[in-house]
């Protein structure tokens, strides 16, 4: 893992009309880093990780790629943002394609790669996250996981400089949500720099190298895993960590 960040928020600030979600925000990942972001629903989690590619303006601050500001618009920031593969909760699939063409479309459309050339990486993807069988189906025949599976495999495709999850697997049915976490966590094997959103505290305790916990659009506190949860620093994050326990 490399000391050099590649994501930094700085002292971001994010509001939905009189909402105030983000409130002076401050993160940075290095380079081969997970960084897993839990907390309570409504903690500014996925705002945080929607502002990392500009999919949420901000109101305040600045987030930096690879030592570059994120800029407003325009074509400097779809180059940026194609540096980061982001995978969602739902997995925005376009159905009327079949899952190869879903894959092979932003690199030969955005990076301008040849055709012959992307498809041939796209199957291996496709292979590396069990789906390369469903290749020449359509989205909606594919299991949850296995879609889920096939988004991973179009945000890889890009070549990205790491890769937000936001929630991938809270739309799943339990017995999927395990195969696409043994795809996520190959991946940090790999030393992929990701940050990750979400309930799965035990990929949290295997995986991060860090956790942050946020409450209230604050980050309250972060650490190393075991020791946030063996040891939690902060009230609130006792008292969730106690939550989730007793469920």
């Amino acid at each position: 893992m490399s000391d050099k960040p590649v994501i930094e928020l700085k002292h971001v600030d994010k509001h939905y009309g009189a909402l105030h979600v983000l409130k002076d925000v401050s993160l940075s990942v290095r380079k081969g880093e997970v960084v897993v972001i839990i907390g309570p629903s409504g903690s500014g989690k996925s705002t945080l990780c929607r502002t990392i590619n500009r999919l949420e303006p901000i109101d305040s601050g600045e987030i930096l790629i690879d030592g570059v500001a994120l800029p407003q618009e325009g074509k400097a920031l779809a180059e940026l943002r194609s540096q980061i593969g982001m995978v969602f909760q739902s997995f925005n699939l376009f159905p009327h394609m079949s899952v190869l063409n879903n894959v092979v479309l932003s690199p030969v459309d955005v990076l301008k790669r040849p055709r012959a050339q992307v498809r041939e990486e796209a199957m291996a993807l496709l292979n590396r996250v069990g789906v390369g069988d469903q290749a020449h189906k359509v989205p909606a025949q594919l299991s949850g996981g296995q879609q889920q599976r096939v988004a991973i495999a179009r945000a890889l495709a890009m070549k990205p400089k790491a890769m937000l999850f936001d929630e991938p697997t809270s739309a799943l049915d339990p017995e999927m949500i395990g195969e696409v976490l043994a795809v996520m966590t190959e991946l940090a094997a790999e030393g992929m720099t990701m940050v990750v959103v979400t309930h799965e505290m035990n990929f949290a305790r295997r995986v991060a190298h860090r956790v942050v916990f946020m409450d209230g659009g604050v980050i309250l506190e972060e650490g190393k895993p075991d020791e946030f949860f063996t040891n939690p620093q902060t009230q609130r994050a006792r008292d969730f960590l106690d939550s989730i326990q007793n469920h």
